[in-house]
């Protein structure tokens, strides 16, 4: 078994894997975003659960809209980028299947663009 506390207090960061999915917490200050036109990961799917917030998923050249409570999946190869169009900031739990960051944060094979 695995344990972490939830919190939000970092932009990024990964709280562990087992069996090849990874947990990770993204927190996105209002007006900034993570990714871009280039970003994707070539080798791992990201399933992002909003808990907290709202913004915008750009995944290739759709956009959706995302409040609490949300699911989005972010299928390998895919470009895109989450935007935090809010006044508070967007929290999420996000999750990578392989894993695509090291326990530092930095990019696996996985998780290049």
């Amino acid at each position: 078994m695995k344990h972490a506390s939830v919190d939000f207090d970092e932009e990024f960061k990964v709280r562990f894997e087992v069996r090849q999915v990874q947990a990770a917490t993204m927190s996105i200050a209002p007006g900034d975003k993570e990714g871009g036109p280039e970003n994707r990961h070539r080798g791992a799917d990201q399933w992002l659960y909003v808990v907290a917030g709202q913004g915008v998923a750009k995944v290739g050249n759709v956009e959706q809209k995302l409040v609490a409570g949300d699911l989005l999946v972010i299928e390998q190869g895919e470009r895109h980028e989450i935007r935090n169009n809010g006044a508070t900031p967007l929290q999420a739990l996000t999750w990578y299947h392989p894993p695509a960051y090291t326990q530092d944060g930095d990019r696996l094979p996985a998780g290049e663009c």
